[in-house]
């Protein structure tokens, strides 16, 4: 008993592994609420296209801060906001799936990233936090900013929470009801870039994809209406947030990885739970 109070309450001794806790189940369950739209309207390619496209805006920014990595996020955010709507116009002006329009500017973002970075002497070291993440350096600043934008981002949500779910399962019903359908899509798109630069400080640009995703694949598996998945999946990424950094921690592997092996770990969990429920659940 006594080792196992230890084992939660040594790191609640370090104040960064503390900001990196909150920091964590904020990004966590942040991921999972927008992840859920993710999941259903089938947008993975969105999420891990955007969180590569914003690149251009980390270079840029670090070139014109002369390395000054505090204003990187509001760089970073400024281009994953573009992005989405780049995506959404190059969408609809080009008459081109939404995929198509994804890797068009996916590509060209993302190229123009590594060109730029590619210019900046020591950048494999000094933005290596951006693609791998390190929840653990959150600053309290930091920690404001994650919690100001998460909170903004699901107010959004709250107060619109019915048009989305109607543009999402029936479009020709939000027609129908002449709700700005377009609107709605790109404030949706917006919405999921602010989500992914939030993520960044925790889990990087590679890894960003999987919180977005796998808690809220997790919930998919285990209840059927849309508020539930949504509640369980913001649970299941904050404890994969809040695991994630204690295994950092007592094992010494990165934190970012940490907090997506735990999330995978639940997902695996889910699949024999879900075919039992499925083998108790009347027909």
């Amino acid at each position: 008993m006594q080792r196992l109070v230890e084992f939660f309450a040594v790191p609640l001794s370090f104040p960064f592994m503390v900001r990196g806790l909150v920091a964590a189940a904020l990004v966590g369950g942040l991921g999972a609420v927008m992840g859920t739209y993710v999941v259903l309207r089938g947008m993975a390619f969105f999420g891990d296209a955007l969180a590569h496209a914003i690149l251009p805006g980390v270079a840029v920014g670090y070139l014109a801060t002369g390395g000054g990595r505090k204003s990187l996020f509001w760089w970073a955010l400024g281009t994953a906001v573009l992005a989405s709507l780049g995506i959404g116009a190059v969408a609809r002006r080009g008459r081109l799936r939404e995929d198509t329009a994804i890797g068009i500017v996916f590509a060209g973002m993302f190229a123009l990233g590594i060109a730029l970075i590619s210019t900046v002497r020591g950048y494999a070291v000094d933005l290596a936090h951006f693609l791998f993440g390190n929840v653990l350096a959150v600053s309290p600043h930091d920690l404001v900013l994650i919690a100001a934008f998460g909170g903004a981002v699901l107010l959004v949500v709250v107060l619109f929470y019915k048009e989305f779910l109607v543009i999402s399962f029936d479009p020709d019903l939000a027609a129908t009801l002449r709700l700005p359908t377009s609107f709605l899509r790109h404030l949706l798109l917006v919405l999921i870039a602010v989500t992914v630069v939030v993520s960044l400080q925790a889990v990087g640009v590679a890894l960003t994809l999987a919180m977005l995703v796998t808690p809220a694949a997790t919930a998919y598996l285990l209840v059927k209406r849309f508020s539930h998945m949504m509640f369980l999946g913001a649970a299941l990424g904050a404890l994969a947030g809040v695991g994630g950094i204690y295994l950092s921690f007592w094992t010494g592997i990165a934190s970012g990885a940490a907090i997506v092996l735990v999330a995978t770990g639940l997902f695996l969990a889910a699949l024999p739970l879900r075919a039992c429920l499925r083998s108790h659940s009347p027909n």
